[in-house]
């Protein structure tokens, strides 16, 4: 059985970018999170120590997003999900949209992004 816990519309400042003034000034990018976890221990005893705490998610993906500047939204969201998968064992796979709506393209659109699923691998040992 797999549940979801899900952070959308997380806004964060990072200069990622391929463009001088990307990573000069800077921007506005917004973050969707969906984690899929198995939720049934934490919907039967009502404990946080049972799940995963959406606080603590949210400082992860914010350091790892604003750890390095990268050129590629690729590479951010991948760092978000590496990041994820490594802090948190309940944390089965990751869903992870970054969307950039300050994207430098000459054009009138609504949003520009990736989105990215990581699953954690088995460990062979």
């Amino acid at each position: 059985m797999t549940d979801t816990i899900f952070i959308t519309g997380l806004v964060l400042h990072a200069r990622h970018g391929v463009m001088d003034h990307e990573t000069e000034v800077g921007q506005r990018f917004v973050i969707d999170l969906e984690l899929a976890a198995d939720l049934t221990e934490s919907s039967r005893t009502d404990r946080l120590a049972d799940t995963v705490s959406y606080s603590n998610v949210v400082a992860c993906a914010t350091a790892a997003f604003k750890d390095a500047n990268y050129k590629l939204l690729e590479r951010a969201a991948g760092a978000v999900a590496d990041a994820i998968l490594a802090a948190f064992d309940k944390i089965g796979s990751v869903k992870i949209t970054v969307h950039k709506p300050h994207a430098p393209i000459a054009a009138i659109f609504d949003d520009v992004g990736v989105i990215i699923t990581r699953a954690r691998q088995p460990s062979h040992g």
